[in-house]
């Protein structure tokens, strides 16, 4: 191979991966709107979102990657839990509903609902907090809150430090798993099957539990 064409293939290899930059320009934005979206429709997988973004910025050498992955996810969580609860107050008020709010009920069954209510009675804001920690816990305990008429400021209140919460458990979960593998799809492939591991606990307890009810 001549020299001069040896020379432009080594020149051209690096540029065919995004550098640093491009990847954040595009990742910030995608991460932002794909948890503002899973805030709203609840069926997407945030925290898979989160934890992967994490693993991904612990492998960059860019200053503060780790630091706008928080900023970005628990802003679009906050920012998506306002807005499904406002929409869902606006149904509340409503005779015939609204299809947010049917979405809502139709997530949350009358039992949980039951025990998000009593406990919300019970200990108030700190049950929204950790509603964010537990897998299918936030939309039950925002039902419950809905149902007991709280006004939006005081779910402001109570959904700020729960998003911040939420964003830093499963950030760390980013950081262990890439801070274990080499390789970033191997940290993301790790963080995102523990995640779905976490989320799927509660439903495969509650039915180990009904099975020896039975």
């Amino acid at each position: 191979m001549p020299a001069a064409s040896a020379t432009v293939l080594a020149a051209a290899a690096p540029a065919a991966v995004p550098a640093e930059s491009t990847q954040q320009a595009i990742g910030y934005p995608s991460l932002f709107l794909l948890v503002l979206i899973g805030a709203l429709v609840p069926v997407v997988p945030t925290g898979a979102l989160v934890s992967s973004a994490a693993v991904v910025a612990v492998h960059q050498t860019t200053p503060f990657s780790l630091a706008m992955v928080f900023v970005t996810a628990s802003l679009a969580a906050f920012l998506g839990d306002v807005a499904l609860y406002w929409l869902g107050r606006r149904g509340m008020g409503s005779k015939n509903g609204s299809r947010w709010l049917e979405a809502l009920r139709s997530r949350a069954p009358e039992d949980r609902l039951a025990q998000a209510q009593e406990k919300l009675a019970g200990h108030g804001v700190a049950v929204l907090v950790l509603s964010r920690l537990m897998p299918a816990g936030r939309i039950p305990v925002m039902l419950a809150c809905l149902m007991a008429r709280w006004p939006l400021r005081r779910f402001v209140r109570g959904n700020l430090p729960a998003c911040l919460a939420w964003a830093v458990t499963y950030q760390l979960i980013g950081i262990l798993g890439g801070s274990l593998f080499p390789e970033p799809w191997e940290g993301v492939v790790a963080a995102v099957a523990l995640t779905l591991l976490i989320s799927a606990t509660p439903s495969v307890w509650r039915r180990v539990r009904g099975a020896r009810a039975r």
